[in-house]
């Protein structure tokens, strides 16, 4: 699931100390500023994520650049996380066996 549709599915909770920001738009084609904000931010690629304090100017910098970014508070970061390690994790190995399954046998 990606950082977008994660966000999308989830809905913000209460104030975070920390925001992690997520590049989901390309750079090119985007004005010289936004390029500029997102270089501020440290977002080079997409779906790269940068943790950063939850400060007036890192909000007014999100602002700018909004219809680029996802922005997550560290809940909804960390379950996100959690669920595709989850998704990722190895499962047991799927056993078949294709003998025939012997009748019981009744004791008359």
């Amino acid at each position: 699931m990606s950082a977008f549709s994660a966000f999308k599915a989830n809905v913000p909770v209460a104030w975070s100390p920390n925001l992690y920001i997520t590049l989901v738009r390309g750079i090119p084609g985007t004005r010289r500023l936004h390029r500029r904000t997102l270089e501020a931010l440290r977002l080079t690629k997409c779906n790269r994520t940068v943790m950063r304090w939850n400060t007036p100017t890192v909000r007014g910098m999100i602002q700018q650049v909004k219809r680029l970014v996802v922005v997550e508070t560290e809940e909804m970061y960390n379950a996100r996380k959690q669920k595709g390690a989850s998704h990722r994790a190895l499962r047991p190995p799927l056993v078949v066996n294709h003998q025939p399954i012997p009748a019981p046998e009744s004791s008359s």
